[in-house]
């Protein structure tokens, strides 16, 4: 099996999920062996160098029309705090196909940057306004949530969902963030002092995030895909 993992702060959770479930070392090995940017994995995904992983939505369209994605992803309520659109540039980032069809949908001219840069960027900047919050945007404008990855399969099916659904009942019930897995100062400090933020803040960042989709992070997907066909933005493809 051949796991694809996005480097991020927004997955600590699942990293500990990981080390904590019970499963032999050499299968749990899997999940921490190829570890990149958001982009990278899409083209690993669709050129089945992976079997699974979070993979972006714009990326995971396909997984969502042949049922081969699970009702878990990485989702913000309203603010995320590490995808934005910098004002004072503009540009993609090579880093996201998400994020970067997310601007266009939603009109903005700006740099855009995602991940533990633009976290740390948000915490540098927090009181400015030189960059908009394309989730708190987005959630402004359709009063719903936004996925920016889901987690999609090429093969072992159901290894992956009953995985995935074990996580789910360890996360605990509704938008509770992660009561049910309680993450280790070692752990959380490691990251942090990588980013260079404080551990108040990245605590605080993770709260904005969930994992589990219902209906409203369902149809906030759905509206994203419409909007992606009437924009005409092409979808990742392998060739």
């Amino acid at each position: 099996m051949r796991f694809g993992k996005i480097e991020y702060l927004n997955l600590l959770v699942f990293d500990v999920f990981i080390k904590q479930y019970k499963m032999s070392s050499s299968p749990k090995s899997i999940f921490f062996l190829r570890k990149t940017y958001p982009s990278k994995l899409n083209k690993d995904f669709l050129f089945r160098r992976i079997d699974a992983g979070f993979i972006s939505s714009v990326a995971g369209e396909k997984s969502h029309r042949i049922f081969k994605a699970c009702d878990v992803g990485i989702i913000a309520h309203k603010e995320v705090w590490s995808v934005l659109a910098i004002l004072s540039d503009s540009g993609d980032d090579y880093q996201s196909a998400t994020s970067n069809a997310l601007c266009k949908i939603l009109h903005l001219n700006g740099q855009v940057m995602i991940g533990d840069r633009a976290l740390k960027y948000y915490y540098l900047h927090k009181d400015s306004c030189s960059f908009i919050d394309m989730a708190n945007l987005w959630y402004q404008k359709t009063h719903l949530p936004f996925t920016f990855g889901r987690m999609c399969m090429n093969a072992y099916v159901d290894f992956y969902r009953n995985l995935m659904l074990s996580f789910v009942r360890k996360l605990g019930r509704g938008k509770s963030r992660f009561k049910g897995i309680k993450i280790p100062h070692y752990i959380i400090m490691r990251s942090v002092k990588h980013i260079g933020i404080d551990k108040s803040f990245a605590l605080a960042y993770l709260r904005n995030i969930y994992y589990t989709l219902g209906s409203k992070e369902k149809l906030g997907l759905l509206r994203f895909y419409r909007a992606l066909r009437l924009q005409r933005i092409k979808l990742p493809q392998r060739f």
